[in-house]
């Protein structure tokens, strides 16, 4: 039987890069289990994988941080301005860990799994699962040279003047994105072009526990509204956004005249927590006609029925477009339920929402 009758020619080719010969030996393991995949090598650290990758042509990478000889981040950097190509990262569940794998995202990376600190033989094989799918849905992805955190991403948002209107309209609309695999890069991009007086803005990124908060702080420091990971029973604000903790589910609640955060733990939802679907269930049920949506890049239909709920209940509706999209599952899911009013370019999403705004508060005003 030769290779192709085979069907190895049709399996996805990853090659793993760590410094450590047990995870290389067990990763190696998981994937040639997987009837889909083969390991074509593993590499000790980044110089033998740039002569693997040239000699072997992988369809996917894992990738480990703390390497010898160059660091996984430094030549992360270097592989994906010379030869981009699907990455994920296989990180430390610490603080540290956290901050190097958010960087190697906005550095082109298409996914992370986090690796256990002690346990690991036990601990990679209970994330076997998690692994594997998170290398099909890499392999398939989109990738991109990373975009510098560019001034003009901001400057999309930046109104020539606010109009005083906005002001009032703003404790009363709030905006409800749902994203998975890339979504924190293009969340990152949306949030960034949004001005300061914008409406509150409550986000569920598909993340572990762990990498939440590093994630908002990082956010809050470069974008002109505040974030944060959201607390439970907190008064939702204009001017902030509010991330839901990995691990835990977050959803909107009425509390008189206010909206509130509600984080709470619970079941998975679509195999998920944080869920889409929990928050865009409850937007639809507490905000209703006040709420805006997007769906943003993501692997699955998470989101895409509860869309379809607050597309009913009167909210406004927006999906990414799939040419802007590492993954177009979430956003084709709710398109393909009609829940959907406009489909747009990533970089074309915060300056629709804001104009869709203005024009909103103008109409509003004049009313009174």
């Amino acid at each position: 039987m030769n290779t192709e009758e085979a069907g190895v020619t049709q399996a996805t080719r990853v090659l793993v890069i760590d410094d450590s010969a047990l995870v290389r030996s067990l990763l190696a393991e998981i994937i040639n289990h997987q009837p889909d995949m083969v390991c074509v090598g593993a590499a000790a650290d980044p110089l033998i994988a740039r002569e693997m990758i040239r000699a072997l042509n992988p369809d996917v990478l894992t990738l480990d941080v703390e390497m010898p000889r160059m660091d996984g981040l430094d030549f992360l950097s270097k592989l994906m301005r010379l030869r981009p190509m699907p990455v994920v990262m296989v990180s430390t569940l610490t603080e540290r860990g956290a901050e190097a794998t958010l960087r190697a995202l906005e550095l082109g990376a298409v996914d992370f799994v986090a690796k256990p600190r002690i346990g690991i033989a036990d601990g990679l094989q209970r994330l076997t699962e998690d692994i594997t799918d998170r290398l099909r849905i890499a392999a398939r992805a989109q990738v991109r040279k990373p975009a510098a955190y560019a001034q003009a991403a901001a400057d999309a948002g930046r109104p020539g003047g606010a109009p005083a209107t906005m002001d009032r309209l703003s404790t009363e609309k709030i905006v409800f994105i749902g994203a998975s695999t890339g979504g924190t890069e293009a969340t990152r991009e949306v949030l960034c072009a949004l001005p300061p007086y914008f409406p509150a803005v409550m986000i569920t990124q598909h993340m572990p526990p762990g990498f939440t908060k590093s994630y908002a702080a990082r956010l809050d420091g470069l974008c002109r509204i505040r974030v944060k990971e959201a607390d439970d029973g907190e008064r939702v604000l204009p001017g902030h956004a509010y991330i839901a903790p990995g691990g835990q589910h977050l959803s909107v609640a009425r509390s008189g005249a206010n909206y509130i955060a509600r984080v709470q733990a619970g079941e998975p939802v679509n195999r998920h927590m944080p869920s889409v679907e929990v928050l865009f269930k409850s937007a639809a049920r507490a905000v209703g006609p006040n709420a805006l949506a997007m769906m943003l890049t993501g692997m699955g239909a998470d989101g895409a029925k509860a869309m379809r709920d607050l597309r009913n209940a009167g909210a406004y509706c927006v999906a990414q477009d799939e040419a802007s999209c590492v993954v177009f599952g979430m956003p084709r899911e709710a398109i393909a339920a009609g829940a959907v009013h406009e489909v747009l370019p990533l970089a074309a999403i915060a300056p629709h929402l804001i104009e869709r705004l203005r024009s909103s508060a103008a109409v509003s005003f004049n009313r009174i």
